[in-house]
């Protein structure tokens, strides 16, 4: 769960199909972006930070440290 950008479409007051419509994509596909069952292109990444006022580059760098943080509890 991406639960950063959760509360930051929290903080605008939107809905998930309010983001998904400015941003020009599915809810559905919103959807899975914010669960983390989807990563975004850096296409639809812009847009939804464009939209939402953040770092479009967050999607992915998130993502780099919570995937190295995960490897790094399975070796302990």
């Amino acid at each position: 769960m991406r639960e950063w950008l959760k509360d930051i479409r929290d903080e605008h007051g939107y809905t998930q199909d309010q983001v998904a419509k400015l941003s020009g994509i599915e809810r559905s596909y919103y959807t899975m972006i914010e669960k983390g069952n989807r990563t975004p292109s850096v296409f639809v990444a812009k847009s939804i930070a464009v939209n939402l006022g953040f770092e479009w580059t967050i999607f992915f760098d998130i993502e780099c440290n919570e995937t190295k943080h995960l490897n790094s509890e399975e070796v302990i």
